[in-house]
């Protein structure tokens, strides 16, 4: 595959009205040691990447409506020719707001819901109101024709409502329904008891590939679960299928599981640039270099791309290519971020051949 940058997530500050259960960046509403960066440094920063690539670029937090300038540097970016997005938990959207979002010219907007119910998704983003304020946003979205897509957070806190979430989601008038299975990173961290277990990953995989493969209209995509890539194709296999999977127009485009540090990266407030979301180590700075820099010359996304340099079970692992396991929870659960996925259970056929 070739190593282009499609999508960057821009976490633009760290500050945030909600506390949420799972943050994997421990935001909160006031934040020691990480300001924003001022609009001008954000100007460089979009001069910077367009010098390079073309990507999708996801305005993000903590929440990014806390900024002021958020719709001065969406504005910006659009200038320049990128396909701004926007990330937000939805409870400060309001009609002002959706005005702005709209005048700015922002592609599309992502929410996030974690409950069928106003309870669970609450007491998910420890603050009562979020789903109030999420079906809110949503309502005014509708209003105003803002295209939107939903992601869901799931432990065992909230799985048995997957499918009444999903249900939910369908009926809302979303363009995609992202499933993030957690990795346990920030505030995750804290709540490492409550993933979902080993056993029940494959089952809650192969569940959503039956939805995927029967829904025509709602775009789904298991998030943070690369081991889906196999379970497709194993699938589509069995069944004899020709199984053809759409594509979200502002997605990376990419066919492959886990792809940080290969078509996907973060840059966060302090201007690091990780991985991905949810991995938090850096590959660079983009105060002291370029973004091409960072992306072409940084050892951790070389180690990164290079799968034959993956261990264990990955690194003999006939899907690697299209898997690749969440390199970010295997930092998270092992400390080494080429070991195998900590969650994949499949036994790769080179080693069962030995065995």
């Amino acid at each position: 595959m070739e190593f282009e940058p499609k999508w960057i997530a821009w976490e633009i500050t760290r500050r945030c009205n909600l506390k949420c259960v799972h943050c994997r960046s421990s935001s909160e509403l006031a934040i020691e040691g990480h300001p924003d960066f001022s609009f001008d440094e954000a100007k460089r920063v979009i001069d910077d990447i367009v010098s390079y690539a073309s990507p999708v670029i996801v305005l993000s937090g903590g929440e990014p409506l806390l900024r002021e300038d958020v719709f001065d540097i969406a504005k910006y970016g659009e200038s320049k020719g990128l396909r701004m997005c926007l990330a937000t938990n939805g409870t400060l959207v309001t009609d002002d707001i959706c005005k702005k979002i709209v005048d700015a010219r922002i592609k599309m907007v992502s929410l996030s819901l974690d409950g069928a119910k106003a309870e669970t998704h609450d007491n998910f983003r420890n603050q009562e109101g979020a789903f109030d304020g999420t079906m809110n946003a949503i309502k005014l979205f509708k209003e105003h024709n803002i295209p939107f897509l939903i992601n869901s957070s799931f432990t065992i806190r909230n799985r048995k409502e997957i499918p009444e979430i999903y249900k939910l989601v369908k009926g809302l008038g979303a363009t995609a329904w992202y499933m993030f299975m957690i990795v346990p990173t920030g505030r995750g961290e804290d709540i490492m008891e409550e993933l979902i277990p080993i056993d029940l990953y494959d089952e809650i995989l192969e569940w959503h590939y039956e939805i995927e493969k029967n829904d025509d209209e709602l775009l789904t995509r298991p998030t943070c679960a690369p081991h889906y890539y196999r379970i497709v194709r194993q699938k589509a296999k069995e069944e004899n299928s020709s199984f053809k999977r759409r594509n979200l127009k502002f997605s990376t485009g990419g066919s492959k599981g886990c792809l940080a540090g290969q078509l996907i990266c973060l840059i966060d407030v302090d201007l690091d640039v990780l991985p991905c979301s949810y991995f938090p180590k850096s590959a660079g700075n983009l105060y002291k270099q370029s973004f091409k820099e960072v992306w072409e010359d940084s050892k951790l996304f070389a180690e990164m791309r290079d799968f034959k340099g993956y261990k264990d079970n990955c690194g003999s692992c006939e899907y690697v290519n299209v898997c690749g396991g969440c390199r970010a929870r295997a930092y998270a659960m092992t400390g080494d971020y080429l070991a195998q996925e900590p969650f994949c259970n499949y036994i790769p056929r080179s080693i069962r051949e030995k065995e």
